[in-house]
């Protein structure tokens, strides 16, 4: 299963129908939990998403809406009797803060801290950005290899451990990979929290298949993102048209906003027609697009 869990949408401060940031990926068996604001314990209750299918926590920077959940993640995922290691990513510079949210939460979690400072890869298929905010912040890609799908038909007769030792070594005897098989696009996932435009931003957004990003003002309020360091709707829309991204997800909007339907519009109208572009709401459960048909 691939798929976003949307656990909260507010920027800042939480409203009567959004909560704090949060999102969990999953992909696969992995749960990757993003930027968890207050209250995304009880999120994950409502969304159904239990705290055993976290297995990476990702923070974008450590301004209190995008990890003050913290601690109560861990503190239940220690309640729950969780035993897989949890790898948590972060920026350097945020150490004193992270140390702090998890000397608060006191749980017994086998916790494995793993800073950055800079782009690069994090984990396999892993890696971050720097984006433009008003603290250190990473933005993060996930990518899964290019690969092959196989064609039965053409197979002539091969099962078992020869299918596996001819994905392994790319041929078996004269029978080459290529010619039972056609190529199987890796999918792109991308998140791009509180930032100005950026190179950074470019980077993460290139070619993905899920690009979630923030969008916390309308274009009448590009003023007001320029001057904090964050992006308005239009800005959002443009970065997803220019990366060829397939899904635009805005989220982190401003409390001035009851009704989000402008801003869609206002992405989509600098979008152009590919990406889709949709408003995520508390507890929207997202689909990767179906892959693509041919490698780009």
């Amino acid at each position: 299963m691939r798929e976003l869990v949307v656990l909260g949408t507010a920027s800042q401060v939480p409203t009567r129908t959004r909560n704090h940031n949060g999102y969990l990926l999953r992909w696969d068996g992995q749960g990757l939990l993003f930027d968890p604001g207050e209250g995304t314990q009880r999120q994950m209750i409502h969304a159904g998403v239990p705290a055993s299918a976290v297995t990476r926590i990702c923070l974008t920077h450590v301004h209190g809406d995008h990890c003050f959940g913290l601690p109560g993640v861990l503190s239940r995922m220690a309640l729950d009797g969780v035993e897989h290691p949890v790898e948590l990513h972060y920026p350097a510079s945020g150490e004193e803060v992270v140390h702090a949210l998890v000397t608060a939460a006191g749980a017994r979690v086998d916790l494995r801290l793993r800073p950055h400072g800079s782009a690069g890869e994090v984990a396999p298929g892993l890696s971050v950005a720097p984006l433009d905010h008003r603290v250190e912040t990473y933005g993060y890609r996930l990518v899964e290899p290019d690969g092959r799908t196989l064609l039965p038909d053409r197979l002539r007769g091969l099962a078992g451990p020869d299918i596996g030792r001819l994905q392994r070594e790319g041929h078996l005897g004269d029978l080459r990979l290529e010619e039972v098989s056609v190529p199987r696009p890796g999918q792109r996932f991308a998140l791009v929290m509180d930032t100005a435009p950026c190179d950074g931003a470019e980077a993460l957004a290139d070619g993905a298949d899920l690009l979630v990003s923030e969008c916390t003002y309308a274009d009448e309020a590009a003023d007001l993102a320029r001057d904090y360091k964050h992006m308005a709707a239009g800005q959002a829309g443009a970065l997803a048209g220019r990366a060829g991204a397939r899904t635009l997800v805005l989220t982190h909007f401003s409390s001035r906003y009851a009704d989000v339907t402008p801003l869609v519009e206002q992405a989509q109208a600098q979008a152009g027609g590919d990406p889709r572009v949709v408003a995520a709401a508390d507890l929207d459960h997202v689909p990767l697009p179906r892959r693509r048909t041919a490698l780009h």
